[in-house]
C-alpha cells in the first residue's frame, strides 16, 4: 500500500454532484417569535457557512407548534410576521434555500405554512394540505387547508410570492437540485404532495413537522422517511419540533432525519435539551442515474404527465457555497460487503442462501447429482466448496458425490496443496489429486515453448497452459462421472479479465461465485469461520486461506522466494471492487469515482496510487468484455449487480475506454 494522501486544495462537494442539506432543531421559546427568530438565524447562519444548499426548520417553528388557540391571536400573528421578516433579512448574502414554519394570514384564511427564503427574499410559501383532526390534533379548528386558498399567489411582507403546495424550487447553478416542501401530515397520507413533486422532478423532499413523540413513533418515522425516499428515488429531509414545546399533554423529541433512496444518512439525538443541526451531502448524480434506469418510474410520469405539467417551477440561483472538506456522508470502503451491525449475520446468511439455491435448482433441473470442482487452497475455490457442501446437505445428497480435485502445477506451493487436502478431508467430500505437470510439459513441447527447452520463460502461454489443463481435466472428469463442473471464478476476476478464456477458469457448467466480488468472498469465508458453522479442522483451514497472499501460483517463486502475487500484477482488489461498484452500479464519471475513493481510502492510498489503479481498472474492464459475454450461468447475489450479459451488464466487446480515461485525466 502507498503512503497516506497528502494535503491538497480543498474540493467542493457540489463539483462532484452533491448537494449539502441541513435540518435544524432549535430550542423553542413558546409563543415568543422574536426569540425563535434569533435562534433560527443563529442555526441558519452556521449551516449556510458550512455549505448547506437547503436548510429546514420545524413546523410552526417561529411560534412553537403547541401554542394551540393562541395561534389565532393577532398579537402572536403580528409577532410571527415580524420574526419572519427578521429571518428573511438574515438570509441576504446566503446561498442556501431556507425553509421555516410560520402561521400566516392570507386573505381571510389562516394557514400553517412553510416559507422558503433565499438571499433576502421570500421565494415561495407552501400551505399545509392535510390538517389532522384526530386524537391530540385539532388543526382544522385553527387553520384553512391549502385546497381552500382562492389564490395561487400571496402578499407577504409587501412581496407578492407564489403560494401553494405545487411549488418546485430549481437550482439553476446546482444541476439536479429541485426542492419541494410540505408540512407534517402531508407526508403521512397515502399519496403525499411530495410524491407528485418527485414524479415532476423534485429530488430533495422536505417535511417540516411538529410531531409529538409517543412510544414507537421514532421507529415509525424512520420507516416512513426511508421508504418515502426509496419509493420516490429522492432525498427526504424530515425535521420535528423539540425541547421547549408545551408538555401539558404531550412530549417532543426533536427528531430530524435525512434519508436518500432508502438509506438513512443522518439523524438527531432524541430528547436533547439543546439545539441540534444535522447535515448530509445528497448524491444528485445517484438519484439521476437511478431515475433514468427505472423505466417503470418514467412510465408513471407519462401516466400523470398532464397533472405534473401544472407544477410550478421557480428558478433560483444559489451562488457559490463553502461546501468543502470531507464529504458529509459515509462512503463505505467495501461497498459490496454487508456493513457491521445487527443485520450482519442475516445478510451474510442470505448471500449463502442465494448461492446455494442457485446450485440446488441447477442440480434438480438437470437431474445430475454430482459436481466436480477444482480446489486450489485459495479463496474462490474454498467458498465454492462451502456452497456445494451446503447445497448437497439440503438436498440430502452424500458429500462424497462432491468430487474435489487438487491439481498441482509448476508453482503450486506445499502450503496451498496441503490446505486443499485438509479442506477436502475435513468437509468429507471425495478428494483426489491429479498432477498436471506431465500433460503441461507435453503441450509446452508441442508448442516448442522456451520452457520445454530448459529456459526460464514464464509468459502468458506458460501460465495458460496450466490453467487450461486444469479446466480441461475438470470437464472430462465431469463427463466420466456424470457431474457438473462447478465454477469458482469471482466477479472481480471477470471485471479485470483476470481469467483464462474458453478452456480455462473462465468456463464451467455453473458458477456460484460469478457475481461475488473478491472482497465479499473473503468476508464470507471469514464469517463462516467466526460463526462456527464447521468443525475445528475446517475453521483452522479457513483462517489459513484468509491469511495467505492471493496468487494463481502459475509462475515459480523468484530468487528471493517471493511467490507470484495477483495484486502486485493487477492491483489491490479492495480498490478494484470499489471502482467496479461505482462504475457499473451507478455509471459515475471516473473523476467522481476517484473522489469517492479518496474519501474512503485516503488513510491507505494517496491520490496518485488511486488514479493509477483506476486507470488500470478502466483499461482492463473495457478490454475484457469478450470474456464476460460468454460467461456461464450463475445466480445474481447483490444489488451491486453482476456482469452477466443476460442480466445486469450488456456491452459491446470492442468499445473504447477513451472517454473514461479522458474524464479521469
Amino acid at each position: 500500500m502507498a503512503s497516506k494522501r497528502t494535503a491538497k486544495t480543498r474540493e467542493s462537494v457540489s463539483d462532484y454532484g452533491y448537494a449539502r442539506v441541513s435540518a435544524a432543531v432549535p430550542v423553542v421559546a413558546l409563543a415568543d417569535p422574536a426569540t425563535n427568530a434569533a435562534r433560527t438565524i443563529e442555526l441558519m447562519t452556521a449551516a449556510a457557512h458550512d455549505g448547506a444548499a437547503v436548510i429546514a426548520f420545524p413546523e410552526l417553528g417561529l411560534t412553537g407548534y403547541s401554542v394551540d388557540d393562541l395561534v389565532q391571536q393577532d398579537a402572536l400573528l403580528d409577532a410571527a410576521l415580524t420574526a419572519l421578516d427578521a429571518v428573511r433579512a438574515a438570509t441576504a448574502g446566503l446561498s442556501a434555500l431556507v425553509c421555516v414554519g410560520v402561521p400566516l394570514r392570507i386573505g381571510d384564511g389562516l394557514y400553517n405554512t412553510a416559507a422558503v427564503l433565499h438571499d433576502g427574499a421570500i421565494v415561495g410559501v407552501v400551505p399545509k394540505s392535510y390538517l389532522p383532526n384526530y386524537r391530540e390534533f385539532y388543526e382544522q379548528r385553527l387553520f384553512a387547508a391549502a385546497r381552500d386558498a382562492p389564490l395561487d399567489e400571496a402578499t407577504v411582507l409587501g412581496q407578492t410570492v407564489p403560494f401553494g403546495p405545487d411549488l418546485l424550487f430549481e437550482a439553476a447553478d446546482l444541476p439536479g437540485l429541485v426542492l419541494h416542501v410540505e408540512v407534517c401530515e402531508d407526508g403521512w397520507v397515502p399519496i403525499p404532495p411530495s410524491t407528485w413533486a418527485a414524479l415532476g422532478g423534485a429530488t430533495v423532499l422536505v417535511n417540516l413537522s411538529g410531531s409529538p413523540v409517543t412510544v414507537g413513533k421514532e421507529a415509525y418515522r424512520r420507516e416512513l422517511s426511508t421508504s418515502h425516499s426509496a419509493r420516490n428515488v429522492a432525498a427526504h429531509v424530515y425535521v420535528a419540533s423539540g425541547f421547549g414545546e408545551s408538555t401539558t399533554d404531550l412530549a417532543w423529541d426533536g427528531d430530524a432525519l435525512i434519508t436518500e433512496n432508502g438509506t438513512l444518512l443522518a439523524r438527531t439525538t432524541p430528547f436533547e435539551t439543546v439545539a441540534q443541526t444535522i447535515t448530509a451531502d445528497i448524491d444528485l448524480d445517484r438519484l439521476r442515474q437511478e431515475r433514468a434506469r427505472m423505466i417503470s418510474l418514467r412510465d408513471q410520469v407519462g401516466d400523470y404527465a398532464e397533472l405534473l405539467r401544472d407544477l410550478r417551477r421557480i428558478p433560483v440561483t444559489l451562488g457559490r457555497r463553502s461546501d468543502e472538506g470531507r464529504l458529509r456522508r459515509l462512503v463505505p470502503p467495501f461497498p459490496f460487503v454487508p456493513p457491521p451491525g445487527p443485520d450482519l449475520d442475516e445478510r451474510c446468511r442470505e448471500v449463502g442462501h442465494i448461492q446455494v439455491q442457485g446450485l440446488t435448482q441447477r442440480l434438480r433441473s438437470t437431474g445430475i447429482n454430482r459436481v466436480v470442482i477444482g480446489i486450489s487452497g485459495g479463496l474462490d475455490s474454498t467458498l465454492a466448496l462451502l456452497v456445494a457442501v451446503d447445497a448437497f446437505d439440503r438436498l440430502g445428497l452424500p458429500r462424497s458425490d462432491i468430487l474435489a480435485y487438487t491439481m498441482p502445477g509448476f508453482a503450486t506451493g506445499d502450503a496451498t496443496l496441503n490446505r486443499a487436502h485438509e479442506l477436502m478431508a475435513s468437509l468429507g467430500v471425495s478428494g483426489a489429486e491429479i498432477d498436471i505437470r506431465p500433460a503441461c510439459k507435453q503441450m509446452l513441447s508441442d508448442l516448442d515453448h522456451p520452457v520445454a527447452r530448459g529456459e526460464e520463460h514464464y509468459d502468458v502461454t506458460f501460465e495458460n497452459v496450466q490453467a487450461g489443463q486444469r479446466t480441461s481435466l475438470l470437464f472430462r472428469l465431469a463427463n466420466e462421472h456424470n457431474a457438473l463442473v462447478l465454477g469458482t471464478g469471482d466477479l472481480s476476476e471477470l471485471a479485470l479479465g483476470w481469467c483464462t478464456y474458453g478452456v480455462g477458469d473462465q468456463m464451467s457448467h455453473y458458477n456460484v461465485n460469478g457475481s461475488v466480488p473478491k472482497t465479499l468472498v473473503r468476508h464470507l469465508i471469514g464469517w463462516a469461520a467466526e460463526t462456527e458453522q464447521h468443525d475445528e479442522k475446517t475453521v483452522a483451514v479457513l483462517h489459513e486461506v484468509l491469511a495467505d497472499v492471493i496468487s494463481p501460483e502459475l509462475v515459480p517463486p523468484g530468487e528471493d522466494g517471493a511467490i507470484q502475487s495477483t495484486e502486485d500484477a493487477v492491483g489491490p482488489y479492495e480498490l478494484h471492487d470499489f471502482f467496479l461498484y461505482y462504475v457499473t452500479r451507478y455509471g459515475f464519471r471516473p473523476r467522481k469515482v476517484a473522489y469517492l475513493a479518496r474519501q474512503a481510502w485516503s488513510e491507505n492510498y494517496d491520490d496518485e496510487t488511486i488514479n493509477h489503479w483506476l486507470r488500470v481498472f478502466l483499461k482492463r474492464f473495457m478490454a475484457n468484455q469478450f470474456k464476460r459475454t460468454a460467461m456461464p450461468n450463475g445466480p445474481k447475489v447483490g444489488s451491486g449487480g453482476s456482469l452477466s450479459p443476460r442480466g445486469d451488464w450488456r456491452s459491446p466487446s470492442d468499445a473504447s475506454a477513451t472517454p473514461w480515461l479522458d474524464d479521469l485525466r
